[in-house]
């Protein structure tokens, strides 16, 4: 028990990149049926909702009216470079280098984490937390590569702006997790939550609006199967991840909780096999076990 409360923001981590696995596969298919900026502002609108009935039931409140001026200042900044400027970015990229590249490039947020959190929040991380992180992410990579090379040689003939695109997708998530955490202070993570989804439904509806795309929400609202797998995603993603992920910056520090996310791409190697009869390659096992080796390393 005590080594479970030494390491609460760590196994919170964990949890956190268990949800955004299942509202990863969630929202891959949703997105195929009602387009993907239709899928982002849904997605928050629904775990609006799920985190407004919780906090009603578990604080007391429906609306984080607890929360400062200065939480809403800074949370609400996090949530538009998170889930707006971030998110963006990285959809972005995805169109221009594939899913493979710009999934690389996102294991860059563990370190940019870490300096942020230096600079913003003064945190600094031992050797040994560093070498935990070189780890995790070179063992993601390594899936990664495998997962999508199919065989083929690796080029590095990539268009500049879609590298540029998903850097900005690693910057996006890393500075707006490092805001969650100087935004947090003494507020309930699951309020904190809260107060991010509404700043980026606010940011997608302007966007929306700016490029004219009501009428596709307005479709996509009418798919039923893409509603109830969005709705699943929404539960497991701005719901419970997204709260777990401030949970997990609350007890340790920015880019270990960071460095154990994004384990995302290693978790979905097992249900790929299960519902895509994908098969597994011996570099995508190494990468497993080279990630986890690097992660149990955050909790000796």
């Amino acid at each position: 028990m005590i080594f479970f409360e030494h390491h609460l923001g760590e196994f919170a981590a964990l949890l956190t990149a268990i949800f955004w696995t299942v509202t990863s596969l969630a929202f891959e298919s949703a997105s195929h049926k009602i387009g993907s900026v239709a899928v982002n502002i849904i997605r928050l609108v629904i775990g609006l909702v799920f985190l407004s009935v919780f906090n009603l039931i578990w604080r007391g409140f429906i609306l984080p009216t607890d929360a400062t001026y200065e939480n809403w200042i800074w949370l609400s900044l996090s949530g538009l470079v998170g889930f707006v400027f971030g998110d963006l970015f990285l959809f972005k990229s995805y169109t221009i280098i594939g899913s493979r590249f710009s999934m690389l490039i996102m294991t860059l947020v563990p370190p940019i984490t870490a300096f942020f959190s230096f600079l913003i929040l003064g945190e600094r991380l031992t050797l040994f937390h560093y070498l935990g992180m070189t780890l995790t992410f070179s063992g993601i990579a390594m899936a990664i590569f495998s997962r999508a090379g199919k065989g083929e040689k690796l080029s590095l003939k990539l268009a500049p702006i879609g590298i540029l695109y998903a850097f900005g997708g690693a910057l996006g998530q890393a500075l707006g997790l490092v805001l969650s955490k100087f935004g947090l202070k003494n507020l309930d993570p699951f309020a904190a939550t809260q107060i991010r989804i509404m700043a980026g439904i606010f940011g997608y509806t302007v966007l929306i609006t700016i490029l004219v795309r009501w009428n596709n929400v307005t479709k996509a609202v009418r798919n039923s199967e893409g509603m109830l797998l969005t709705s699943l995603g929404a539960f497991f993603g701005p719901f419970l991840g997204v709260s777990f992920s401030l949970i997990a910056v609350k007890y340790t520090e920015a880019g270990i909780a960071s460095t154990i996310m994004a384990l995302v791409p290693v978790f979905i190697i097992l249900p790929s096999i299960v519902m895509f009869k994908q098969k597994v390659t011996l570099t995508e096992m190494l990468g497993a076990i080279v990630s986890v080796a690097g992660v149990a390393l955050f909790f000796i």
